[in-house]
């Protein structure tokens, strides 16, 4: 939804004015616009201001996007490696969240181990696109998607606590996706990999 980013750049604006600025009056009319984008991100949304404030403000430094990491890993018959999540019931790449202290392909080992069971060797970037370029659905967040190519080593045994099951699959089979995390084209891009058709790493 186009005019949802625009609000989202609007009130990050707003947060970037507010760090930087030493005029109370700027102070002022930066707060103004932050509260008058929260108040319409409300109706866009139908969550509650407050609830949005929490998840959204930064409290210090420059705003930017969030990041979040997927593995992706093939086994010897070319199927590749899915969760099914708690949230939807609906299948993704193992991969969430960058943590703070990981580096992007130690996220992808440790997603891969705590959803999947799986000891896995990044070996490969295979692209980092903008979620607002690809058919997911809206996100209060603006986020980039980085995804790495990982050997599969072993089996080490799964939390579960934000995934219900896993296994590997076909492009021919592929399960419900969680569109949030993962859309049929980024699939079809990933098995291109895979096969030799795409080389490059993909962007935007």
């Amino acid at each position: 939804m186009d005019i949802l980013n625009k609000i989202k750049q609007i009130q990050s604006l707003s947060e970037i004015g507010t760090h930087y600025s030493k005029n109370d009056f700027d102070l002022l009319r930066y707060k103004e616009i932050s509260d008058l984008c929260f108040s319409v991100l409300e109706q866009i949304t139908d969550l509650p201001a407050e609830e949005l404030k929490v998840k959204m403000v930064e409290t210090d430094g420059y705003k930017t996007p969030k990041v979040d990491v997927r593995a992706v890993v093939f086994n010897h018959h070319n199927e590749i490696l899915m969760v099914r999540e708690k949230i939807d019931n609906c299948w993704s790449l193992p991969g969430g969240w960058a943590d703070i202290g990981y580096s992007p392909s130690e996220v992808a080992i440790k997603e891969s181990r705590e959803e999947a069971g799986a000891e896995v060797k990044p070996v490969r970037l295979l692209g980092i696109l903008d979620k607002r370029c690809h058919d997911h659905p809206a996100d209060i967040y603006y986020i980039y998607k980085i995804f790495i190519e990982c050997d599969f080593i072993s089996w080490v045994g799964s939390d579960h606590m934000e995934t219900t099951e896993f296994g590997f699959f076909s492009f021919a089979n592929l399960p419900t996706l969680s569109t949030p995390r993962n859309t049929m084209d980024q699939m079809k891009r990933l098995f291109d990999y895979q096969s030799g058709i795409l080389v490059e790493p993909m962007f935007d």
